[in-house]
């Protein structure tokens, strides 16, 4: 077990091969109900992934979820920090992530020690912290949002409340926008929703001229201003599900595809484009990608990696996570 511990410390995930005998769908199932387990995956991963999964959502659904849920294991397939979100909500059960090197360019664009001295450049100022963030700078926020509820905390703080804004500069604009607060940004950004080429897009736009473009608040400012809806990972596929039209280009990490497919196979869904060219011309989370379903069964094998957050940090952090599920009932 220790040999497995520093590997998994060196490389980030369980390097073990996995027989090609082996049916992993079958497996994951099994070792589900032997281990009383549940997987959460967030709309980003891989489709098979998601079609495995207990729970499927984004950051709001999936931290409702795992504070919610009575077993003994989670299995978080998504990226580090919601890992570390399940266990600063329970802290009593064990929870395992694929890979460890499954992190997230916003939360890697806040390191905790130049937040909190930006932070305390503004001591008259509360700290709202987007959940794409370490469980440090969850530790050193008051109120932590999501791009689903941001607008709803925001406009029920006092008029004359000062706010930070952390770390997405993007969803914060959009926020101080929509709400007409004015609030101070810290600089972050996703690399997957700033990729969005906006060139690119009018050429597809052109292509289809009935389509619907909808788009994720974590994208530049330029790019809502083309949108026809802008709303969370959720809502996006809310409005293509609920929507009379027929052709939409979704401005957003391409895995919610999946479950947007499954859920009006007879509407045309299209990625939009992505300044790299990359395998499918489209907004990829190079990180969500790290999850594989041959991770998930190691992982849920030999249950690592698993996610510890200093009890110190967690505390902290519970406060901050546990405001924003109060304001969200």
């Amino acid at each position: 077990m220790e040999a497995l511990l520093e590997e998994v410390q060196r490389v980030g995930y369980v390097n073990k091969p996995v027989a090609d005998d082996i049916d992993l769908v079958a497996e994951i199932k099994r070792l589900k109900q032997e281990k009383n387990a549940v997987i959460l995956a967030h709309y980003y991963v891989d489709g098979a992934i998601q079609d495995l999964a207990d729970y499927i959502g984004d950051s709001l659904g999936l931290s409702q979820q795992a504070a919610a849920t009575p077993a003994d294991m989670i299995v978080f397939c998504g990226v580090h920090f919601m890992g570390e979100t399940a266990k600063v909500l329970s802290p009593q059960k064990k929870v395992v992530i694929p890979d460890l090197n499954a992190g997230c360019s916003l939360a890697d664009s806040a390191p905790a020690d130049k937040f909190a001295a930006f932070k305390a450049q503004y001591p008259d100022h509360i700290v709202l912290s987007y959940i794409n963030c370490s469980a440090e700078i969850k530790a050193l926020s008051d109120i932590i949002v999501t791009s689903s509820n941001a607008l709803k905390i925001v406009e029920s703080l006092p008029k004359d409340q000062k706010i930070i804004f952390a770390p997405d500069a993007n969803l914060g604009r959009y926020v101080s926008k929509k709400t007409g607060r004015d609030m101070v940004l810290w600089d972050g950004a996703c690399i997957v929703h700033i990729d969005i080429s906006l060139e690119k897009l009018h050429k597809l736009r052109a292509q289809y001229p009935d389509a619907k473009f909808i788009a994720h608040p974590e994208c530049q400012e330029h790019i809502l201003s083309e949108a026809d809806y802008v709303g969370s990972t959720t809502a996006l596929l809310k409005y293509v599900v609920d929507s009379p039209e027929q052709t939409f280009i979704v401005g957003t990490e391409a895995g919610i595809l999946h479950k947007m497919k499954q859920a009006v196979p007879h509407k045309k869904i299209i990625p939009a484009p992505a300044s790299q060219n990359n395998t499918c011309a489209c907004s990829e989370c190079p990180y969500m990608k790290m999850n594989t379903l041959e991770k998930v069964y190691n992982c849920m094998l030999y249950e690592q990696p698993e996610i510890v957050v200093p009890e110190a940090v967690r505390l902290k952090a519970y406060e901050s996570v546990a405001r924003m599920l109060e304001l969200s009932k």
